[in-house]
């Protein structure tokens, strides 16, 4: 990577690790804080709470990628920040459940994630775009990690008010990053703005690969949330720990999990068992839920499923947006990842607003055995999901009367084409594929108007 991609990288996934860190800060004490409001005695109250954001955010993902597509990344990122730090500080100044819903809620409105990474993908080099992807899926991974230890210790600093608090100060550091330490747009300042291209969204939600890849991402997120409802409180019931002691748990687990999924995620990227492994964390996944639903109450396989838990959930979040990256076209990248980021969002809401009520209406178990059809669902749609390599430009002859509209959708159905820029003044068609899937006689022909 250059200098300038690798500025990039950081400096955005520092962005959304700021962000992130500030909405996972709540997930290890908000469900033993919530008994000390006014209303939080409901379980279900308390699910919303804890993804109510979900909500929001799935909500405006896409226009907030659109409009980035359109008015440019750096001035919809400090928009979108600017909400999120107001609904920080609503919530900080909440003294009942409902205010606080409100103020989570007005957290998701500033849904930045889609003009975050389509942002890095426009600073990055195709070669070196899963690498800057990789980069920002693993700074949430870390921010989820650095949330579960500091949490705890923060809480009986400063109270969950001072939480909350911090978190719109996170979120106002991070608008100074955005304007003074992210690398300018690539676009120069006087070019006009950039339309979002017609028919975006409808080949995004036609790609079966994107639609897998957004229910993976969903499944990953209503897991995390879901887990979160009950494990605290777990800790505290059945093994006797309060939560200021959480971090004794969440610290030597997060570590070790780091510790434990490196070396097969760089073995499966040197040798090419991307899938191999992808795979194996999501049924990794399944066999933690599997676990939780027989014995969540055991304190000692509680923590043991635990560090299980987070060595998939880093693998699977490290590695879905560089995937995503590598489908979905250059031309309508932020509208790809607008959908992407709100199956994420939508996986937060349903986590955190059905895995309460549950809890409250069938119990604990009833959580994991929801998480346990949710993983397997996906077990399934992954199993026979196609892992793009890396790409390569291959160049085809075509008439000067081709359709380029209509020949473009023809193409970006065929198996193993990225993206294809249409010429016809110029008497040449250029494809981005993948090499192992790509089948050039079936292109030809479709080039060439033979059916």
């Amino acid at each position: 990577m250059s200098p300038l991609e690798l500025r990039a990288s950081l400096s955005l996934a520092s962005l959304f690790a700021l962000r992130m860190l500030g909405l996972f800060l709540i997930l290890p004490v908000f469900a033993v804080h919530a008994h000390r409001l006014s209303g939080g005695d409901s379980h279900t109250l308390v699910g919303m709470a804890l993804g109510v954001y979900g909500l929001t955010q799935a909500i405006l993902q896409i226009p907030y990628g659109m409009a980035s597509d359109r008015y440019g990344r750096k001035r919809v990122i400090v928009i979108g920040l600017l909400v999120f730090a107001l609904g920080s500080f609503l919530a900080a100044w909440a003294s009942d459940i409902q205010w606080v819903i409100v103020g989570r809620a007005m957290q998701g409105a500033g849904a930045i994630s889609a003009p975050v990474t389509a942002f890095a993908a426009d600073l990055t080099r195709e070669e070196h775009r899963a690498k800057a992807m990789a980069i920002i899926g693993g700074s949430i991974g870390l921010s989820f990690a650095v949330s579960l230890v500091a949490a705890p210790a923060l809480y009986h600093g400063i109270g969950m008010d001072g939480i909350f608090t911090f978190a719109g100060a996170l979120s106002l550091a991070a608008i100074w990053m955005t304007l003074f330490v992210v690398p300018a747009e690539p676009r120069g300042g006087g070019d006009p703005p950039p339309r979002a291209r017609s028919g975006a969204l409808r080949e995004t939600l036609r790609n079966p690969e994107q639609l897998r890849l957004n229910l993976g991402i969903f499944s990953l997120h209503v897991v995390q949330m879901a887990i979160f409802v009950v494990i605290p409180a777990a800790f505290v019931r059945y093994g006797g720990l309060a939560v200021t002691e959480h971090w004794k748990i969440y610290l030597p687990v997060v570590i070790g999990s780091f510790v434990l999924m490196a070396p097969p995620l760089i073995q499966a990227e040197r040798r090419g068992r991307l899938k191999f492994l992808f795979i194996s964390a999501i049924v990794l996944l399944l066999a933690v839920e599997l676990g939780f639903a027989v014995c969540y109450t055991n304190f000692q396989m509680a923590v043991t499923l635990l560090l299980a838990f987070f060595v998939a959930f880093n693998v699977l979040e490290a590695t879905l947006p560089s995937l995503v990256s590598r489908i979905a076209p250059a031309a309508s990248r932020g509208a790809a990842l607008g959908v992407y980021n709100t199956t994420q969002s939508l996986g937060l809401f349903v986590g955190g607003a059905l895995g309460g009520w549950l809890a409250g209406r069938f119990g604990d178990s009833a959580v994991f055995v929801f998480g346990i059809a949710i993983v397997a669902l996906w077990l399934g749609t992954a199993w026979q999901m196609r892992i793009p390599g890396e790409s390569a430009e291959r160049i085809f002859p075509v008439g000067a009367g081709a359709d380029p509209v209509a020949l473009r959708e023809g193409l970006l159905r065929l198996r193993g084409v990225r993206d294809a820029v249409i010429a016809p003044e110029r008497g040449v068609v250029r494809l981005t594929v993948y090499p192992d899937s790509f089948d050039a006689n079936t292109a030809r022909k479709l080039i060439e108007g033979e059916d």
